[in-house]
């Protein structure tokens, strides 16, 4: 999509570092951390949301990022969080997971 942050970033298009890629995804800092770990893990492909992504192949390796990021990162408790649609707090309509860690994380969210 020519206009989503988050292909411009996946594309390389607009600098960032990422703290993990592979075939399907990369992970980087969230500009806006809500915790002290806050990694964003997004599909290259464009899909506005969960409600779109139809990919099998795509949804496995957002998870398999997931893992493989905090492994490398050494984080062994953390949330993940999948906004879908503006009422429930998405703000990029590009497919994204998040994953916070390094504070307590209270529940109900939000």
């Amino acid at each position: 999509m020519e206009d989503c942050i988050f292909c411009k970033i996946a594309n390389k298009e607009i600098p960032s570092s990422f703290v993990y890629e592979d075939e399907h995804t990369v992970a980087f800092n969230d500009l806006n951390p809500q915790a002290p770990t806050h990694i964003l893990v997004i599909p290259k492909e464009h899909y506005a949301s969960l409600n779109e992504l139809d990919n099998e192949q795509v949804m496995s390796a957002l998870f398999t990022a997931v893992k493989n990021v905090t492994k490398q990162l050494n984080i062994k408790e953390y949330r993940t969080v999948i906004n879908t649609g503006e009422s429930a707090g998405q703000t990029v309509f590009h497919m994204h997971i998040h994953i916070l860690a390094g504070r307590p994380l209270k529940w109900p969210p939000g």
